[in-house]
């Protein structure tokens, strides 16, 4: 599958970081884990850390999938709304989901940490409203953040105004979030626990699987065999292959990011991470090297020609929608990309074991926090390979 095309910045700044061997004989694991962007590097990390055996087995050169197109926000808000989400699966499994990625944004950061990452900064998250028509859904979405316990301030029009220069009719500022780079990130991981026995190889697809009683077994393009007692997905929007029941809908994105400006950051208050209330939605951060990375303009299907054909026009209009939320910054696009993400039923992942593919597990972080996502699906399948029962693991089972 075509995840992207374009000039993702985060390839571009840092380029190739780390070479990887083809797999080019037979091999025997415990956990083979298919997939080495972000959310197979963190999986892998904490099996790991946990003596846990596994080796990583990635299609393409590690990273150049969804893991280098990502804008890389950290936020614990996920693309339902608290209020909304509260009436969909009900206000505890709720307020679970956004508890559980807001604590995931403190545990990538002591990962960070670990590893000597630090490409991780802590922010502000600022979600203001895109229109009038949006002011009531605003204000319910923070009232039942502040309920549940949530460090959340509303601004009305005037305070918003005053504080960030925005005029929009209200804004919820949220002190909880970070940015990263998750393609940087994934190689951090992988060189760290390469060194603690970790086995990562790239370039290797596999063309064949079949899910036995007690194992799973793999056939490389090149004829490579590889046996495990259980296997991870964590192939991220490429696992709609392997899974016969519509769990997503699949999208075109695009982001773009602009040349050094001249004026240092902060650009804007507390250079805090800026979304908004439109459907789809208009996000935006600053870079470490004095940049501003915008996205959004998302487009109801995936087609890789139709998709990236709209990159040039797409970027435009994203330039005119931070002009209209920042006229005094002068903004010229630089780099410009476009990828595939997906949309669920509820805006959750889709995690654990599906149970017509025998001794596997998926890890699949779909919508707007994949990464967040990608490391709560780490501990519930480290919990379920060690035979422990994870009290969150329903919420984003295949049967929910």
């Amino acid at each position: 599958m075509n995840l992207k095309a374009g000039l993702p910045y985060p390839l571009i700044k840092d380029g190739l970081i780390a070479n990887y061997p083809k797999l080019e004989e037979n091999i025997h694991t415990d956990i083979l884990i298919m997939g080495g962007g972000i959310s197979g590097a963190l999986t892998a990390h904490y099996l790991i850390k946990n003596g846990i055996d596994c080796t990583v087995v990635d299609a393409r050169t590690i990273g150049l999938g969804s893991t280098c197109a990502s804008t890389s926000l950290l936020q614990y808000e996920i693309d339902t709304p608290l209020h909304e989400l509260a009436e969909l699966i009900g206000l505890k499994g709720a307020s679970r989901s956004y508890w559980l990625c807001k604590d995931a944004i403190d545990k990538l950061a002591s990962i960070a940490a670990e590893i000597g990452f630090s490409d991780i900064e802590m922010k502000e998250s600022l979600y203001y409203a895109a229109a009038k028509k949006d002011v009531a859904a605003l204000q319910k979405e923070y009232n039942i953040r502040k309920q549940e316990g949530f460090d959340v301030r509303y601004l009305d029009e005037d305070a918003l105004l005053q504080k960030t220069g925005i005029a929009a009719p209200g804004a919820i500022l949220s002190k909880h979030g970070a940015q990263t780079s998750a393609y940087m990130f994934t190689h951090y991981l992988h060189q760290h626990n390469i060194k603690k026995g970790l086995k990562v190889y790239d370039r290797s697809p596999i063309s064949k699987i079949n899910h036995n009683k007690n194992n799973v077994e793999l056939t490389t393009e090149n004829g490579c065999k590889i046996k495990a007692r259980k296997m991870i997905y964590a192939t991220g929007y490429e696992s709609v292959n392997y899974i016969d029941k519509h769990i997503v809908k699949l999208e075109s994105t695009y982001a773009m990011v602009s040349e050094p400006l001249s004026t240092p950051a902060p650009f804007w208050e507390n250079d805090m991470l800026i979304w908004n209330t439109a459907d789809p939605y208009l996000y935006m951060r600053s870079t470490t090297d004095n940049r501003i990375l915008v996205g959004g303009r998302d487009e109801d299907f995936y087609s890789p020609k139709k998709r990236d054909q709209l990159i040039s026009t797409k970027t435009k209009q994203l330039v005119k929608d931070f002009n209209k939320v920042f006229p005094d910054i002068e903004f010229i696009p630089e780099f410009s990309w476009t990828g595939t993400f997906g949309s669920t039923k509820d805006g959750l992942p889709y995690i654990g074991n599906y149970k017509k593919l025998k001794n596997s597990y998926f890890a699949l972080g779909f919508g707007g926090n994949g990464i967040t996502f990608s490391l709560v699906a780490a501990e519930i399948i480290l919990d379920e390979l060690l035979g422990i029962k994870n009290p969150d693991a329903p919420l984003f089972s295949f049967n929910r």
